[in-house]
């Protein structure tokens, strides 16, 4: 099964799925067996790794070590086109249909697709929405973008319905890394309600009722980051 094949099935049988985001800057090529260890009693559906900026050294043999320590879906959330790597099974080719900067929505894509062909990895064609999370975060800040307003779902969902006619293959929306507080409920509810894809939703997600309202509104998966790095205690209960 392919990935997309994947996160469509939550779509069309209403089950839900959890992705992991791990975030190169913050891995160690030598600790990585020991961060996937803490993930063997509540394995996520699907590994997401990226990050808006990456700064450290040695990318390539992290991206080599996370695809040796894990059969999982591993899945590029990539910053940029200097991210690309053949150490994964797909790529999110997001277009930041949110934001009105050409380089997000064209530019980095054009930099990316000979690489991207070359490399023959699963790309996923998907429109990316940054929403508000209650302060600035990096994603925001690098894409020299304005978040959707928390208090807004009907610009949401005329993006995304935008993003559906213009053939993208999944809706991401995004409060972003660190975010203050998750997605709207009523945000999501607005989407779900506007489009057919299959609705990823990230960013803010720290407690079992946040998760649990988020499927409940519409989403199909949702990824985890921050509350696997401070809180890895809580994946139990979010797991659950």
């Amino acid at each position: 099964m392919s990935v997309l094949q994947q996160i469509r099935s939550f779509r069309s049988s209403g089950e839900k799925g959890i992705a992991y985001l791990l975030d190169p800057d913050k891995l160690q090529a030598g600790e990585v067996d020991q961060v996937f260890n803490q993930f063997d009693h509540f394995p996520p559906d699907l590994i997401f790794v990226g990050g808006s900026l990456i700064t450290e050294q040695g990318f390539e043999d992290k991206m080599k070590a996370v695809r040796e320590a894990t059969n999982l879906p591993l899945v590029l959330f990539p910053g940029s086109p200097a991210q690309l790597t053949p150490h994964v099974d797909a790529l999110l080719f997001l277009s930041l249909v949110s934001g009105r900067n050409p380089e997000l929505l064209i530019g980095h894509h054009v930099t990316a697709a000979p690489v991207i062909k070359d490399l023959g990895i699963e790309c996923l064609s998907t429109g990316y929405m940054l929403v508000d999370g209650g302060r600035p975060t990096t994603a925001s800040y690098i894409s020299n973008t304005q978040p959707i307003p928390r208090n807004k779902p009907g610009i949401a969902a005329a993006t995304a319905m935008a993003s559906e006619l213009l053939g993208h293959q999944l809706i991401f929306l995004d409060a972003g890394s660190g975010a203050d507080a998750p997605v709207p409920t009523e945000m999501i509810r607005a989407v779900r309600q506007s489009v057919d894809l299959p609705i990823i939703v990230g960013g803010g997600i720290r407690r079992r009722e946040q998760l649990d309202a988020a499927f409940m509104a519409g989403a199909d998966l949702a990824v985890l980051g921050t509350v696997i790095e401070n809180e890895p205690e809580l994946l139990a209960e979010l797991r659950q």
